[in-house]
Order: structure tokens, then sequence, then C-alpha cells
């Protein structure tokens, strides 16, 4: 019977001669499931053409399991587990990512300021494919993230792709691993004499107490009004949200609720007492890489018409995962619900029928058409709709893209060196500081120019800019010259200042009664 042609003949052929049966029925029940699970290992540990680890099979079968769930129900080996508690504790360094899934890599989801991969160019959305010598591809992102945790002054070289998946652009950095603040609330601002500024990193159970402390001290400095900045902010844990939330809603409000198959996975969460900031005029940023906990607090004080949100769409995501320890030390990061806004909305976009690089690939869109028909209300009757993340009140467009040339050239120090020449030069007298934090011409003439020349001389880029890159750099650059010569604080107010999203809010805090009533159209 075996052939000695190729084709599925040679296949069938070499099944009968090992006396393998062929099944005729289809397995039904889940001890029969389970038994031809066992039948195939004990095949591929007797007659696979090279040795086998029967224990790294089975993690990659249980992994096949949860994927073919959802894209976020996920399994954790215990060393990975350990790490990522001992980087908690504040006992381990990082170069500074934040990592999601996407085309088969680790995709950068954030980069704290000031860390050690921003200071290396590494942006938001480029892709991790290599950890020092060893490939990342397919892992992940929370085991990508373990391999980049060590000891404080370690070296760490990560290679990236960026841009197109088909003929990405790679680059490869290498950076010292830092300990890095785990305050997830940066240090309060003031915009304006009027406005405060406050951004929320992630959701972590000391996040409320931390924002809370953080709004009271802009109250202080005399803000009357809040920017509330949650771009970037991957989620976290929901209790840590659910107190933020009511620490702007009034009595008796709704801050969600859950549909599973379990009804007791989690009650309805309601308000029980006013929120200490509850007449507080509210603007919520947001974008792409804002998930989870971040959108469904946008989605829930949206529904109230308690804050206006400015950017762009949320990445869509809101189940509930549980942590569900194994008897070996193990965890399995469960969805066990899908979270539901006030007003009925899920947020969620459609997964099924989906790859997971496929769904992630879809982050930051509207949902499936079928599922975002449906039009909620809000408590004034403004029109909302689910099921493919939380939509703007005002949308804004997306700055202009960090090309790759620029990451390597940080990388290799020509930034840094231009910009902290150039702050060689600058007075640390107050009145130059305020001067140069506005002084836009200046970072393009002193800054842009010169780097890129050292970039076509030395890296043989073309480096061709539109005004709205060049204008990207000269802000990045300054921030810099404005660290070297100032320090972190004036890092801090040039890069707020120049931020385009909160200057297109603060115009808006006049009109938000009108904007979330209903009755004035948001430019």
């Amino acid at each position: 019977m075996i052939r000695s042609r190729s084709g599925p003949g040679i296949v069938w052929g070499l099944a009968l001669a090992l006396g393998a049966p062929v099944p005729l029925a289809a397995q039904t029940t889940t001890y029969e499931q389970l038994q031809a699970f066992s039948g195939v290992l004990s095949q591929v540990r007797a007659n696979y053409v090279d040795s086998v680890d029967v224990g790294r099979l089975v993690q990659a079968s249980i992994r096949g399991m949860l994927s073919s769930l959802d894209p976020h129900s996920r399994y954790v080996t215990r060393e990975d587990f350990d790490l990522h508690v001992r980087w908690d504790r504040g006992d381990l360094a990082e170069p500074g990512l934040s990592l999601e899934r996407s085309d088969g890599a680790a995709i950068v989801l954030d980069v704290q300021t000031g860390g050690p991969a921003a200071q290396a160019g590494v942006q938001p959305g480029d892709r991790i494919v290599r950890v020092n010598d060893s490939s990342v591809v397919g892992l992940d992102p929370n085991a990508v993230e373990a391999r980049l945790l060590g000891d404080k002054g370690t070296r760490l070289r990560i290679t990236f792709e960026r841009g197109s998946v088909v003929d990405p652009d790679t680059f490869a950095v290498t950076v010292k691993r830092a300990l890095l603040d785990h305050r997830v609330v940066t240090a309060p601002r003031m915009v304006d004499p009027l406005t405060g500024y406050v951004r929320l990193q992630r959701f972590t159970p000391p996040a409320p107490k931390q924002l809370s402390e953080a709004v009271r001290k802009l109250r202080g400095m005399g803000a009357k009004q809040l920017v509330l900045d949650l771009r970037g902010n991957p989620g976290g844990d929901l209790q840590a949200m659910i107190e933020i939330a009511s620490e702007f809603l009034p009595d008796g409000s709704e801050v969600l609720h859950t549909e599973g198959r379990k009804t007791s996975t989690l009650p309805r969460a309601v308000t029980h007492g006013a929120g200490e900031f509850t007449a507080l005029p509210l603007i919520v940023l947001m974008n792409a890489g804002s998930a989870s906990a971040s959108e469904m607090l946008a989605g829930t004080l949206q529904d109230h018409d308690r804050a206006l949100i400015l950017g762009r769409r949320s990445f869509g995501k809101a189940l509930m995962q549980s942590a569900l320890p194994l008897a070996n030390g193990d965890v399995v990061w469960l969805t066990t619900a899908r979270v539901v806004t006030p007003s009925g909305r899920i947020i969620q976009r459609r997964y099924t029928g989906l790859g997971t690089d496929e769904y992630l690939a879809l982050a930051g869109r509207g949902g499936a058409p079928e599922d975002t028909l449906a039009v909620y209300r809000t408590d004034h009757g403004r029109p909302v709709r689910g099921g493919g993340g939380v939509a703007p009140d005002v949308t804004r467009p997306l700055g202009a893209e960090i090309p790759v040339w620029f990451s390597v050239a940080s990388e290799r120090g020509y930034a840094m060196a231009v910009a902290d020449s150039v702050a060689a030069t600058l007075s640390p007298a107050a009145p130059a500081r305020t001067a140069w934090l506005a002084d836009s011409a200046a970072w393009d003439t002193r800054l842009v120019t010169p780097f890129l020349a050292q970039v076509r001389e030395r890296l043989g880029a073309r480096a061709e800019c539109s005004p709205a890159l060049r204008a990207r750099i000269g802000r990045l650059l300054a921030a810099r010259a404005a660290f070297t010569r100032w320090g972190s604080d004036a890092e801090e107010d040039l890069l707020l200042g120049t931020d385009a999203d909160v200057r297109a809010a603060l115009p808006l805090f006049p009109r938000l009664p009108e904007l979330l009533a209903g009755s004035g159209v948001a430019p």
C-alpha cells in the first residue's frame, strides 16, 4: 500500500502500515475528545521525526485552546507570573514599554515618557521581533514583557519593525534597563490659569488614590476644569476603574454591569454617595491605544453626559478577565464576562471568526455593521453606539508618523547630540526657559535643520519631511533640549504646551453644558 510517488496516497499508506485507526465517526463526548488528544500526543512522542519536549507541546495546546475562545484569554507560566510580581514590587528594571499583540508580534502600545525606550526613539506601533539574540515572533506580549525585565543597568538589545508588515523597516536599539517610577498618574500640571491636566497611564489598585490626590492638588493650584488623559492607557484593574468613575459621578449612578454565563460574575456597580469631583467640568482624551478599563471609564462618563470625549476611537475591548490559578502555580487569565455601559452598550468589537492578528489589526476602528446598528441614548438623549470601541464626541486627526530613520538616528545619539549642544547655549535663567518653550521657529532652525543634515550625511537616508513631520521632530528635540538645560519639569511643560489634542480641548470648556446636553454641534 505504500506508494513511491508523492501525494496523499503515501500518507494514507503509512497510516495503514502503522496500524493507526482511521476515524469513522465524529467524536462527541468530552472523554472521547480527551482520549483523542492523548492519542495524538502518544503518536507524536513515539513517531515524530525529532525528539519532542512534551511539556512544550502541552503548553502550546493550552494556549491554542484559549486563543480559540477569544483574543484575550491567555496562559501565564509561574515563572513569568513571578517576574511580573517582582516588577510590581519594584525589584526589577525595564525599558519602559507596554505591549499588545499584532501581526504575530508584540506591538508597542505605549512608551513611558523619559524611559530608556523613549530616549532611544521607540514609538507606539513598533513591533518587537527580537530580544537580544532570541526571536519573540508569535510569543504572547506578556511573555515578551517578562523578557524585557532584569537588573538595573543591564543592557538590552531590542530589534523592531516599523511600517508595513509586508515590507517593514527594521532597526535595533540598545538600552539600559532602569528602575522607573511605578506611579500611574503623572504629576498634575496647569495648562492655563483655569485648566488642570493629569494623565492616567494604567489602572492599578493605587490609581484611584493617586488620581484623587492629583486632582485635589490641581484644585489647590487654581484649576476650575480638568483634562483627563487616557491616551495609550491599556486598562488594568476593573475595581480601580469603578472607584475612579465614582469620584466623578453623583449618588446612585450606574458605573457598569456585566453579562456572562454565570450571573454571579460581578454585581451591578452603582455609586454610593456623590463623588468628590462631581461638579468639575471634564474633558477626557482618548485614542486607539485606550483599551479595556480606560474605554469603559470613557464610555460610562459619556453615557452619563459627565465628560466630553475628545480624540480618536478607542481600542474596542470590554471583556472581564479573571486570574484562575492552577495546581502547578501557572495562571489562566480567562474571559468570564462582557462589560456593559450604563446605556446598554457592549463596546467590545466582534472577534468570532477572526484570527487574533486580524482582530487586533482592527483596533480603533468601528465594529461590524450589524453590531453598530443599535442606537443607545445618554442621560441627556445624545445618540451613541456600541460594537466597536467608544467613538469620541470630538474626533481629532492622527499626527505625523515618526519614520524609522528618526529612531535609528536617535539610537545612535544624533538627536541627543544636537539637542544637548543647543541646550548648552541656552541661559539657565527663567526668562530664557519661557522663551524657549514657545519658540517653535528656533526649534526648526537650530535643531531640525542640523539634525536632518546629520541623518542624510551619516545614515545616507533621504530624510524627507512634510511640514507636520518637521514640526513633530522639532517638538521632540526641543523637549530634549529643555530637559538637558532646565530639567524634567521644563520638558513636560513643553510637551504639554504643544499637545494638539490638549490645545483643541481648551476652547470647548465654555461650551460643555450645551455640547453635553446635545444642543450644540461639536467641531
